[in-house]
């Protein structure tokens, strides 16, 4: 009888401390949920995305902006159409290596295209808007 006397307060002294932690972690998680309500309010019918990495802000930057073929690239390529140039740079790998970023006006990137081998975009990249300069399709 004297064990079980013994453990009373100390499952008393558990059981407090665990329905704080309970308390705590209500409170916590109705707090979160509410912001995440809050935050699909805000955000809803906006367009934002999360494009943190450099690539995806060249790409983003690119998409945004009318997007022209040179003259020359006219004559060769006549198929090529807005929405195709599009999903090439949709799908297309910046590579800084091979770019001209430190350029004043307009910037050159340098595409690789992920579906096709040995394929490639330059685009150079003004104020209002995108020019490919360079295209390569195998």
């Amino acid at each position: 009888m004297k064990t079980l006397e013994g453990l009373c307060p100390l499952l008393k002294y558990l059981n407090i401390k665990h329905m704080k932690l309970l308390y705590r972690l209500g409170y916590y998680l109705t707090g979160f949920s509410v912001g995440l309500i809050f935050l699909a309010f805000v955000f809803n019918g906006k367009k934002t995305s999360c494009n943190y990495g450099p690539s995806a802000r060249v790409k983003n930057n690119l998409l945004l902006k009318q997007i022209q073929l040179s003259p020359q690239l006219q004559d060769k390529y006549p198929e090529l159409n807005d929405s195709l140039l599009r999903n090439y740079i949709g799908q297309g790998n910046v590579n800084f290596s091979k770019s001209k970023t430190r350029l004043d006006s307009c910037r050159i990137y340098h595409l690789d295209l992920e579906s096709k081998e040995k394929a490639f975009i330059q685009i150079s990249n003004c104020q209002k808007k995108a020019i490919i300069v360079n295209l390569e399709l195998p």
